[in-house]
């Protein structure tokens, strides 16, 4: 029997665990070709064309597509259930601090929203993305750059135990962390302005389509159009935040992916920064960026879509047994 509180979560830590595992599993596998094509951009001296020919000439150009896919699939899969997981307790847990708006505008916001999350601030948004991101980052490092260079062509490694043996055979282990400073650098910004826009642009969209549903309408009918604007308005979001994220932050990117692939000609971010403008110009640390965008908008759009609707169905099942 409800006491006029709010309902809580029922909702686990291992069920968002589980949930962002299986939502970054499925976008690795589906946009591990985007992937591979990026970092061959953003090694030096290459254009699209080239890269596309370089991968797609042989034997099996299209099952070229997807190398690299198994430590894609080990680090996204994995970081999305890390991220997911960390932020759902961060989230949280600041949904009862007084770091949100007043009552009066959560239940605005949860009135209009398509989102099944906690409603929080802004800057608790963007703090939560930002720090969920950079924890996952840290932990799976060591799969991040065994992923970069399974996909780079500059390495010839058989499979990720002969990468890994061959990088700590010659980096020790720092090689299994290099270009962690562009990584955070990168994944602290676009997580907590992704988390950010995310939240705005499903509270905008959602009050354009607030009309009151017809009085002759089924309550099934209502609960059907209801979910797929829910879905709806998440994708569209997702991809609207990603897209916005990822154009600012591609620069820190570019520069990752030089400290990763050529660890002995860049020392660290700011001097590998300095010398791509110096030797190739500014518009280098741009390179990759449309098919960053399109795996990134697509990625986000997804994860964030299907993790949602997971949620909002398991908290669906969980309010309808203690109802009974």
């Amino acid at each position: 029997m409800s006491n006029g509180s709010p309902a809580q979560p029922r909702s686990t830590a291992s069920f968002h665990f589980l949930a962002g595992l299986a939502t970054g599993t499925v976008s690795a596998i589906l946009l591990q070709p985007a992937d591979l094509l990026k970092t061959r951009l953003q090694q030096p001296h290459t254009t699209f064309l080239f890269t596309l020919r370089s991968i797609t000439s042989g034997p099996k150009p299209f099952m070229k597509l997807w190398r690299g896919t198994l430590p894609s699939v080990l680090r996204t899969g994995f970081g999305s259930a890390l991220y997911f997981s960390t932020l759902n307790t961060l989230r949280q847990s600041l949904a009862r601090t007084s770091l949100l708006p007043s009552t009066k505008v959560i239940d605005h916001v949860a009135k209009y929203s398509s989102s099944s999350l906690p409603k929080l601030s802004n800057s608790a948004n963007l703090a939560t993305g930002a720090i969920a991101r950079v924890g996952a980052g840290v932990m799976l490092m060591p799969l991040t750059v065994l992923k970069v260079r399974y996909e780079s062509n500059l390495y010839s490694y058989k499979s990720l135990w002969s990468a890994g043996s061959a990088i700590y055979h010659h980096e020790g282990l720092r090689g299994f962390f290099m270009g962690f400073g562009a990584t955070a650098m990168r994944d602290a910004p676009y997580a907590g302005m992704y988390v950010l826009f995310y939240e705005q642009l499903k509270y905008r969209l959602s009050t354009l389509q607030r009309s009151p549903a017809p009085q002759s309408a089924s309550s099934a009918a209502v609960g059907e159009v209801v979910l797929l604007s829910s879905l709806t308005i998440n994708f569209s979001s997702g991809i609207l935040a990603a897209t916005l994220a990822t154009a600012i932050t591609n620069p820190f990117d570019a520069i990752k992916t030089r400290l990763q692939l050529l660890p002995d000609k860049y020392a660290n971010t700011l001097q590998a920064g300095r010398q791509i403008m110096r030797e190739e110009g500014t518009m280098r640390l741009f390179d990759g960026l449309g098919l960053r965008i399109g795996r990134k908008a697509l990625s986000s759009a997804l994860a964030w879509t299907i993790y949602e609707e997971l949620v909002r169905r398991a908290e669906g099942r969980w309010q309808e047994r203690e109802s009974m």
